[in-house]
């Protein structure tokens, strides 16, 4: 094997690693017994598959190893870490009992419900691979949205609490904004575009330490719950930028 071909693995190691803790995030929300501990770490183990799934696209421009096969593997990584596995945290967290009985015939609507979002998260990955704009998201980025859906149990609990009615409904939502029309912006794009490597570092770096210092002066589940709501501001963003668009043609198309 070439040098070449040994750095087109690089990307694909972080891609493989990606999946690998989606994997590990299903089995451990599935695993019975200490509950609270097991979703806990799969929502963990979703946010740390993010993190690769940043670093597989950043090693891939660094090292100039795009390649097709890189693609379609991020994919079925994305579909696992962030459509199958947020899907099984919140049926185990949420949804789970939601099976309502009808005349003696109990309905698994938690079940449906939960089957909903990698449906979506996989209709908005064949659609990525199929067409793409370089310069914006077309639907809320499905690890955007899984992030979104594994923060709920971490953040939104003890002193956070939501009605498990309203947890659904931002599930649900979160699901349907995948396979939307809405643009979303690349965040990405103009931060490779303005640092280097080693302000990027840097950044991220100060990101990390400044949650960790939050979650020790006052908890995690304010530093999770304070990163639920940064992400869950980006993907309510596509959607007010959609309705100020319709607001200003209407006035436009008035004079």
């Amino acid at each position: 094997m070439n040098i070449r071909a040994g750095l087109n693995w690089v990307p694909n190691l972080f891609t493989l690693g990606n999946l690998t803790l989606g994997f590990f995030a299903i089995l451990f929300s599935a695993r019975e017994g200490d509950s609270a501990g097991s979703l806990a770490l799969s929502c963990g183990l979703i946010l740390l598959a993010c993190l690769c799934d940043g670093l597989d696209g950043y090693a891939a421009r660094l090292l100039k190893a795009q390649s097709d096969l890189g693609a379609q593997l991020d994919s079925l990584a994305d579909l696992t870490a962030f459509g199958i596995a947020p899907a099984v945290v919140m049926y185990s967290f949420a949804l789970r009992g939601i099976n309502p009985v009808v005349e003696g015939i109990t309905l698994p609507i938690g079940m449906a419900l939960s089957a909903v979002y990698p449906a979506c998260a996989a209709y908005r990955l064949a659609r990525f691979n199929v067409a793409h704009d370089p310069t914006s998201f077309q639907g809320l980025p499905s690890p955007v949205a899984g992030v979104i859906v594994a923060l709920m149990p971490l953040g939104l609990q003890g002193s956070f609490q939501i009605p498990v009615a309203l947890m659904v409904v931002i599930f649900v939502g979160v699901a349907f904004l995948m396979v939307s029309t809405i643009k979303y912006s690349k965040p990405q794009a103009t931060v490779f575009k303005r640092f280097n490597p080693v302000r990027l570092g840097i950044l991220i770096a100060f990101i990390v330490i400044a949650l960790i210092a939050v979650g020790i002066l006052r908890s995690f589940a304010i530093s999770a719950a304070l990163l639920f709501m940064i992400v869950l501001v980006y993907g309510i963003s596509g959607v007010i930028a959609l309705i100020l668009h319709a607001v200003l043609g209407q006035r436009q198309n008035s004079q």
